[in-house]
């Protein structure tokens, strides 16, 4: 005889719903795996070749050479530089004074012997001149880019200068201030100091212009005899017409004694000297010469000049006027001062 066991209620209803339950389900999904993929490997960066049969073209436009800088000098010759001069050799004192004058005192690599001034001048390579000849091999050495040359040189020393391969420049002597201001600006041109040399003109300009307005109202005008050269006290030397002296000393408000005589340097007589009876005398030769005041009145005759008579000798620089640069604005104020001095109080 079969056995039942016996369930409670509650526990058969539950057996039931989850029967129910498990046939409702829908039925599950089986999901492949995804194969693992190997990491990528790493591309080579192709650095791009340029292509041998065609250059680059530029789009700039192509560096323009500077133009080569054309002078005519005073021999009327044609100078040629490729651009401003670096390297210059000055063999004339004037144009030293005026190399520095406009700033270009670095660019000088040698000097002639008469060059003293500025003092930084003197420290520069010698390479003659003057009363000498110029050391041409010392020259060539030192590979100068230009010579300038002035007329205290002569037309066969540039000749001579040109034939050793060398750049020359002869720059003539000026007649008047405005001869001046034009060969400052030529040799800013060869330097390449037009800014300077602008400055320095204009600078020059103003101090003229104060002289000559104190000088234009004064009506007396006293003789003046410039000493050059007493080597021969009985025929000294003097400037005649048309000299930086005669130009000067009119400019001043005097006149020259040597304005009434033939050529640009003349000797005097002394009885000629004593008859014209100048009121001033101006030794330009006390710096190199040595020459006092005291020296000119110990001379027979001289003691009766107006100028010896009065004290009116004086030792003067001839640097300030004989040499036709910036200098001789300085020249022409000393030569006012002395002349009328109480205008200048």
């Amino acid at each position: 005889m079969l056995t039942y066991r016996r369930y409670p209620r509650f526990t058969i209803l539950l057996i039931i719903m989850l029967i129910l339950l498990s046939a409702c389900a829908a039925p599950a999904t089986t999901v492949a795996p995804m194969p693992m993929q190997a990491p990528a490997e790493p591309t080579a960066i192709e650095t791009p070749q340029p292509t041998p049969t065609t250059a680059p073209t530029s789009t700039l436009a192509p560096t323009e050479t500077a133009a080569p800088l054309v002078f005519t000098d005073g021999l009327d010759r044609e100078v040629i530089l490729p651009g401003p001069a670096q390297k210059i050799i000055s063999i004339a004192p004037s144009n030293t004074e005026i190399l520095f004058a406009l700033g270009a005192g670095s660019q000088v690599i040698g000097r002639d012997a008469f060059s003293d001034y500025p003092t930084d001048a003197q420290s520069l390579p010698d390479v003659g001149g003057g009363w000498g000849e110029l050391n041409t091999e010392l020259l060539v050495s030192l590979q100068p880019d230009l010579v300038l040359a002035a007329q205290i040189n002569t037309a066969e020393q540039v000749k001579t200068l040109e034939d050793l391969g060398l750049t020359v420049y002869y720059l003539a002597n000026p007649t008047d201030m405005n001869g001046l201001y034009a060969n400052l600006q030529e040799v800013a041109r060869l330097t390449g100091r037009q800014a300077e040399a602008d400055t320095l003109i204009a600078d020059l300009q103003t101090r003229v212009a104060a002289v000559e307005e104190v000088i234009a109202p004064l009506s007396y005008r006293p003789l003046v005899f410039y000493e050059l050269d007493s080597t021969d006290p009985n025929a000294p030397w003097t400037s005649g017409p048309g000299t930086f002296i005669d130009l000067l000393i009119n400019m001043a408000g005097g006149f020259n004694l040597g304005s009434d005589l033939e050529g640009e340097w003349v000797q005097v007589s002394v009885e000629e000297l004593i008859a014209k009876d100048p009121a001033f005398i101006l030794l330009g030769d006390s710096v190199w010469g040595g020459v006092t005041p005291d020296a000119v009145a110990a001379r027979p005759g001289w003691e009766g000049i107006a100028a010896v008579e009065n004290g009116q000798v004086y030792p003067f620089d001839d640097n300030l006027v004989s040499r036709p640069g910036p200098r001789l604005v300085d020249g022409l104020e000393e030569l006012a001062r002395l002349l009328h001095p109480e205008a200048f109080e």
